[in-house]
């Protein structure tokens, strides 16, 4: 798990003196994620999860957190953030940037099926349209500007092998652009740890501090390369088709959308290798910290362009 700021029940009790959410009962460490610092916090009054931003730049937060506010009053199943008494979302604890938002209820799965699939597929048809009427602005922040950042910054550690990979695949992602797709708030990061299941039914979608503005097509992208994929790193058929057919039925995909699907696929995966390479290279200083093995997204990327 990652705590790159750790924080005492004493600490944390004086914090939520600036809130009218009762008296604090306990306070646990949230064990996963490698961007923030995470912990459960029961109250009397409810649970919460605590995020302390280790290094988002303080003037995006509130995109995050008003595009969570406004997902919760439309129906999705979003942590809504707590307002302090000053009706602020964003406080500072530790020296850094906080918020507070509600715990969701459910549990995550490791190896969800179709039917888990349909409900994702309608669960993100149902935030894209939602999203629609979200005024702010921020471009994904892990879009093609940071790829060519993170590529030049990984390509010591790596293979002659690799670096043919990443550069061929650089080069063809900056010849599909893509202008003309439906674009709006995307959460670009919803694997299945992002995702909470109650009675078979998605009861929680988190962690929307990757989130920005995007084709949309790439959050279906994203979805499918984590949900979607078999043990030899294919898309599996049924569940890739559930998850489609269930976000069509909601959101139907447009000519361009169904045409772009493929070069989409690639570069969900590209943005995932580079990102994992990044935090396994260059990893930062902190407490109990964990970084995905990059070479996963490097056989789905060379398996998307295979297809």
């Amino acid at each position: 798990m990652s705590v790159y700021t750790p924080v005492s029940k004493a600490e944390l009790a004086e914090w939520l003196r600036n809130y009218s959410v009762g008296t604090l009962l306990s306070l646990e460490p949230i064990k996963s994620g490698i961007e923030n610092t995470n912990f459960f916090v029961t109250t009397t009054q409810g649970r919460y999860v605590l995020t302390l931003f280790e290094r988002l730049p303080a003037e995006e937060l509130p995109f995050y957190l008003d595009l969570m506010a406004h997902l919760a009053r439309h129906g999705i199943p979003s942590p809504a953030p707590i307002a302090d008494l000053s009706d602020a979302y964003l406080q500072h604890l530790n020296g850094k940037p906080a918020a507070l938002v509600t715990r969701l209820p459910g549990q995550s799965l490791e190896q969800p099926g179709k039917r888990e699939c349909a409900e994702l597929g309608a669960l993100l048809a149902r935030m894209h349209l939602a999203g629609r009427s979200y005024p702010a602005y921020l471009e994904n922040p892990r879009g093609p500007k940071w790829w060519r950042f993170a590529a030049a910054e990984v390509r010591r550690f790596l293979s002659r092998e690799q670096l043919h990979l990443l550069d061929d695949e650089m080069a063809f992602q900056a010849q599909h652009r893509f202008p003309d797709l439906p674009r709006g708030p995307v959460h670009a990061d919803l694997f299945r740890d992002n995702a909470l299941f109650e009675n078979e039914r998605i009861s929680g979608v988190i962690d929307f501090y990757f989130a920005g503005v995007d084709c949309l097509l790439f959050d279906v992208a994203v979805c499918a390369n984590d949900w979607c994929v078999d043990d030899d790193y294919q898309l599996d058929p049924a569940r890739t088709g559930a998850l489609r057919k269930a976000y069509e039925a909601v959101r139907p995909l447009t000519a361009l959308e169904a045409e772009a699907w493929p070069i989409m696929l690639r570069a969900a995966a590209l943005r995932f290798w580079l990102s994992r390479l990044y935090d396994f290279h260059l990893p930062r200083p902190g407490m109990l910290v964990h970084a995905h093995d990059p070479e996963h997204f490097r056989k789905i990327l060379e398996c998307r362009r295979a297809s």
